[in-house]
């Protein structure tokens, strides 16, 4: 175990914490020290059993010898490179061990530093792609309501989470929605994809229909986390390709959240039986021990952009950060332990006792919906009347002040632990969660 123990803050102020009460935790702190496996302990030495992998990223687990190792190795043979018109090799062999675990023949990899990059670089791709086969009319990007697809400018425009957007005014032209598959009254406490929903797609219909070839393409998480854990509808995908391969349209799967085993298998696509034309990812990819994104393409959208060009730079886009040798380092690190310990099998290993312990929730006074997919859930809590969203913080800190981190979302818990949880950590996590909602006023 590690030892070290860091020192206290002496004081809060300086740190502007991101999506946070700040005021709040200031003056009620809640500080994580260290971690290890399944935990986390804070300065004082409790320990905190982790339901949400850090934040979606821990998929192996805190403090892996191994990548701690490789980032170590690396940081002392070379601490940075660039990449724009140089190259180091564990770059390109990182991008070839994603390839490796990407859907046939998304083989293309452009390496960023977090998920809204990502995002943005996939939009921007979808753009380019289509500017490059001389269809430059096709500037109109679609999202979904609820969708989250990060902070960036592009990401935030696409996204459609009420309140992500409407502190910054003007978002990106030329952008669409679809509906939300969310659907309470027919769905509800469905185990695994629910029944209905599949005819949700066909706005892109009446989408195409309005704007007609001026949609490049149409950005979309297999699974959506952020927003209180949406599970795919059975068949939405499936017409959502169809509809988008009928007008040439690109699609794009965000997979920051469900790639790198969170749904049983590698990437959402393929637990889902779509492939899209461009997929983002980041969080499980280097399991969050160093930021690091990540956009993988198939060989056509590549190949239209790079081999169509003029001599030259052929995509006017990237980070400095690209393909950083510590992150490329912890991501090789990364997927040889995915590979060496079957993490998504385990995964799809442990789901039938994961899914049962969520839908357990059902009988607890002030739960309305549970939601699950892989080693996912969200359980909806009734909303306390005039004060919507304090129900559900109320019941995050209990659990935390039990021993116990989750993860709220509006009046949402999202529960995603670590791929290598085991079947009484999942006993604690749910327990744990029945007797905070219980505890918490409703």
């Amino acid at each position: 175990m590690n030892e070290i123990r860091p020192s206290r803050p002496n004081n809060l102020d300086a740190f502007w914490m991101p999506y946070s009460d700040n005021r709040y935790f200031k003056a009620h702190p809640r500080l994580l020290a260290r971690a290890e496996g399944m935990h986390y302990w804070t300065a004082d030495g409790q320990e905190i059993l982790d339901g949400t992998a850090g934040l979606w990223c821990c998929n192996a687990g805190h403090g892996r010898r191994e990548i701690t190792e490789a980032i170590q190795k690396q940081a002392a043979v070379m601490d940075f490179a660039p990449t724009f018109q140089l190259g180091h090799p564990v770059a390109f062999e990182a991008a070839a061990r994603v390839a490796e675990m990407t859907p046939e023949g998304m083989d293309r990899v452009f390496f960023v530093n977090s998920g809204s990059e990502a995002a943005d670089t996939a939009l921007k791709i979808a753009l380019a792609y289509h500017r490059a086969r001389g269809q430059a009319q096709r500037v109109r990007l679609v999202g979904r309501e609820r969708g989250y697809h990060g902070v960036g400018f592009g990401g935030m425009s696409v996204g459609g989470i009420g309140p992500n957007r409407k502190q910054f005014g003007a978002q990106l032209p030329y952008v669409d929605h679809l509906p939300h598959t969310h659907l309470p009254a027919q769905n509800a406490f469905s185990k695994g994809q629910p029944p209905h929903g599949a005819h949700l797609a066909e706005a892109l219909e009446s989408l195409a229909a309005l704007h007609g070839d001026t949609i490049a393409a149409v950005i979309v998480e297999p699974l959506a986390g952020s927003t209180g854990v949406l599970v795919p509808p059975v068949d939405y995908l499936q017409k959502l390709r169809a509809i988008c391969d009928k007008h040439g349209i690109l699609l794009i799967f965000d997979e920051v959240i469900t790639g790198f085993g969170r749904l049983g298998t590698n990437f959402g696509a393929e637990r889902l039986g779509v492939t899209p034309d461009i997929m983002t990812m980041a969080k499980g990819l280097t399991n969050a021990a160093v930021p690091m994104g990540a956009v993988a393409t198939s060989g056509a959208v590549y190949d239209a952009i790079v081999n169509g060009a003029p001599a030259g730079i052929e995509l006017f886009h990237g980070y400095t950060y690209s393909g950083h040798p510590l992150a490329s380092a912890a991501a090789i690190a990364t997927l040889e332990l995915h590979r060496a310990e079957d993490l998504p099998g385990r995964a799809r290993a442990i789901e039938p006792y994961f899914e049962q312990a969520a839908h357990s929730m059902r009988d607890v006074p002030g739960v309305i919906d549970v939601r699950n997919l892989g080693l996912v859930a969200g359980i909806e809590l009734q909303p306390r009347a005039g004060a919507p969203t304090a129900r559900a913080m109320e019941v995050f800190r209990w659990c935390f002040d039990h021993g116990v981190l989750t993860r709220v979302t509006g009046d949402i818990v999202a529960l995603s632990p670590p791929l290598i949880v085991e079947k009484p950590q999942v006993d604690r996590l749910f327990g744990t969660l029945a007797d905070a909602i219980r505890a918490v006023p409703a």
